[in-house]
């Protein structure tokens, strides 16, 4: 499903990353642990091609790095999901259009849509806040639309960049439990974080540790 093959990053004549070697197949739980600064945000971008690397090759599904045309970029997109640390809102829209939107983007007929939102939103927990707006909702449910947001088209891999890094540890393990139901479903997950007690919290994840600008899967114990 995933698979990065020799990949380096370069930025103004840095090496950010050199020589990536990874795979993430279907129903993975997979960790990007690192020091701030170490290229977690890098390699997550790399997968949605927010980034091209400077050498190697990044595959996702049937999309590769070596072949992407401008104009696909938005179609892979489409076949993934995407979770940010700031959730990344629209603050004029209430919480059933801020997942809409998601779905508008793709052309989907309004009529098609009602059903799907309101099932995301119910899997969230967030039925009853559907038209609540934005600055009217905790940390955590804003980041559970952006979880909605995220499921709307069905998508395989769900990326998330450090999406408790603003939340309280009992929020945090909410968001996490809520992950960890996803991937059941066989939603394969990434995600960047450096909060490593949620890591601990999740014993059949593999982690992925990025070291001296490579990147190397370790195990880190209770």
């Amino acid at each position: 499903m995933v698979s990065l093959s020799n990949v380096s990053v370069t930025y103004d004549d840095i090496n950010i990353l050199e020589n990536v070697n990874f795979t993430v197949q279907q129903s993975d739980f997979v960790y990007i642990v690192g020091r701030t600064g170490t290229g977690k945000s890098s390699i997550l971008r790399l997968l949605y091609m927010d980034l091209l690397p400077s050498a190697g090759t990044v595959t996702i599904g049937n999309y590769s790095s070596e072949k992407m045309r401008k104009r696909e970029i938005p179609f892979l997109r489409r076949t993934i999901g995407i979770i940010f640390q700031d959730m990344k809102l629209l603050e004029d829209r209430n919480v059933y259009d801020n997942v809409a939107f998601a779905l508008y983007v793709t052309g989907a007929k309004r009529r098609s849509m009602h059903d799907r939102i309101l099932e995301v939103l119910a899997d969230v927990g967030l039925s009853h806040k559907r038209n609540s707006m934005p600055n009217e909702l905790s940390g955590g449910e804003q980041q559970r639309v952006g979880i909605a947001r995220a499921l709307i088209n069905n998508p395989w891999l769900l990326i998330a960049d450090e999406p408790t890094g603003n939340l309280d540890p009992s929020t945090s393990n909410d968001i996490l439990e809520m992950l960890i139901k996803i991937n059941t479903r066989g939603t394969a997950i990434l995600m960047a974080t450096h909060n490593y007690s949620l890591v601990r919290r999740t014993p059949a994840a593999r982690i992925l540790q990025i070291r001296d600008r490579q990147v190397v899967e370790v195990e880190i114990r209770p």
